[in-house]
């Protein structure tokens, strides 16, 4: 395929996966993520003695056996999903009078960033719109995509027009697709109702927010927007942070700490949503949908419902449009 005209392409970008559910392909895909300074900011020597002395070595075959439980037949949920979304938005936002051309990217693994760059340079695209798929902005993640490019067009000597949705935290269209999704799920709920709605962000250091990271005060917004739109009193839904690694502080309160607290507030029958998570991943299909639901069950409660990430929805595909359109503004003949 060759571009043509006025053509578009589109990178929809995330974090990234191991290649297959093994000891081998993690440690090669955590030395990558847990490398990049933007996530974790110790000494360089310190901590890679750290990371490949100790935390490789013991964590990857750990961490292969959590993603053997959630891997299928078309393999890394994340990779599914992203793809997936790439090619629902490459059917649906091309007209006869403009072509987008998108593709799914990780950050880290494969489909890299860096090859699905060289091809838009090989389709000789000109104007590039990059969708990070992290409704709440942080250095540790949109910023690394935003690293990666410029480090791509160092080696070139033409840049390309670029446009980068930075942030999406409260969105109406976001907002009104998680609410949907909330409230789907909740409509197929047999017996007792839920009684509080619990909204899990991925956690990061707190040491990072007060450098200057707006990430929690993005959660915030998008947790508030959502119990807003779902019209939920301040006793219907709860915020927390999930995925804290080391011994430092991070994000609170903590999910599991709230989760095993709940039963004994005579809470016990909760929604559990993941909004910082545009698709299902480790973080939501074990973490969440698996050991936090143990968590909560050995002390005491009694339904717990893990609502699934907006993934290649509808109403997912339909806001995403929403948002490279507006970024085409200025590229697209009216």
């Amino acid at each position: 395929m060759k571009a043509v005209n006025n053509d578009i392409g589109v990178l929809i970008v995330n974090l990234g996966t191991p290649s297959e559910p093994t000891a081998g392909a993690v440690y090669k895909y955590l030395a990558q993520f847990l490398s990049d300074k933007r996530v974790i900011d110790l000494p360089s020597i310190a901590w890679k003695t750290l990371l490949y002395g100790m935390i490789l070595p013991l964590r990857s075959p750990k961490v292969a056996k959590l993603y053997q439980q959630i891997w299928t037949v078309q393999g890394s949920p994340l990779r599914f999903y992203n793809e997936s979304i790439a090619n629902k938005l490459d059917s649906c936002l091309s007209t006869d009078n403009q072509r987008y051309i998108c593709k799914s990217a990780m950050s880290y693994g494969e489909p890299s960033l860096d090859n699905a760059l060289l091809e838009f340079e090989q389709l000789n695209i000109k104007k590039i719109i990059v969708v990070p798929l992290y409704p709440q902005y942080s250095a540790t993640t949109t910023a690394v995509v935003y690293d990666q490019i410029a480090a791509r067009f160092t080696k070139t000597r033409y840049l390309p027009e670029l446009r980068m949705v930075m942030d999406y935290c409260d969105n109406e269209k976001y907002i009104e697709a998680l609410a949907n999704s909330v409230t789907k799920s909740r409509s197929e709920e047999q017996g007792v109702s839920s009684q509080l709605l619990v909204m899990s962000f991925h956690g990061m250091p707190q040491r990072y927010v007060d450098a200057g990271d707006p990430y929690q005060l993005q959660c915030q917004r998008t947790a508030t927007a959502l119990a807003n739109k779902l019209g939920l009193s301040e006793q219907q839904w709860t915020i927390c942070y999930q995925s804290r690694f080391g011994k430092a502080q991070w994000l609170t309160p903590y999910t599991d700490l709230v989760l095993k607290g709940l039963p004994q507030q005579d809470i016990k029958h909760i929604d559990v949503v993941c909004p910082a998570f545009s698709v299902d991943c480790l973080e939501t299909l074990e973490e969440i949908a698996q050991e936090n639901h143990q968590y909560f069950n050995q002390q005491g409660g009694e339904g717990y419902r893990y609502i699934p990430a907006l993934n290649d929805s509808d109403d997912h595909i339909a806001m995403l449009m929403a948002l490279i359109e507006q970024q085409s503004l200025g590229w697209v003949q009216p």
